[in-house]
């Protein structure tokens, strides 16, 4: 080992200069050569099919009206007046007169006085029952609690 220390690199019979093995030139190019060979040849054999496909289609482009083809719902074709009438429909509900089912005599009436009568009125209230719920518990700091006695327990100690 002691010989390898501090020794001059000899540079060789050429002298100093670049090592011509590293890279096979003429193998790069035949690569490229290749890969443009086979882009080429993808493309012309993509135009190929597109054309068939398209002399196969021999159908025209034509212009057609979308009310005729599409189902139910369809385009409106004038919005802003069908958006008006919508308004004015749904206006006259709320602030109309109307009958909901004349043979159970069920009416509509604005909502503004249906609002006065409501508070007029006051809303209907259940009828107020016993109601019995066994193993009820109260909940504590600590956990759920202890079950409480129903209306119809004793409370034992």
């Amino acid at each position: 080992m002691a010989e390898n220390i501090n020794r001059p690199h000899n540079p060789g019979p050429s002298g100093p200069g670049h090592e011509a093995t590293d890279v096979n030139v003429w193998g790069v190019g035949k690569f490229a050569i290749g890969l443009v060979v086979v882009v080429l040849f993808s493309i012309a054999l993509l135009l190929g099919v597109f054309q068939y496909f398209n002399t196969r289609d021999n159908r025209q482009a034509k212009s057609v009206d979308p009310v005729k083809i599409f189902p139910q719902p369809q385009l409106l074709p004038d919005e802003p007046k069908n958006l008006a009438g919508y308004k004015a429909a749904e206006e006259k509900a709320v602030d109309g007169y109307g009958w909901v089912d004349q043979q159970k005599g069920v009416v509509r009436i604005p909502v503004d006085q249906a609002i006065d009568l409501l508070v007029k009125r006051g809303l209907p209230a259940r009828p107020q029952s016993a109601v019995v719920v066994s193993n009820v518990s109260m909940p504590t700091e600590s956990g759920l609690g202890i079950p409480q006695p129903t209306q119809h327990e004793e409370v034992k100690k």
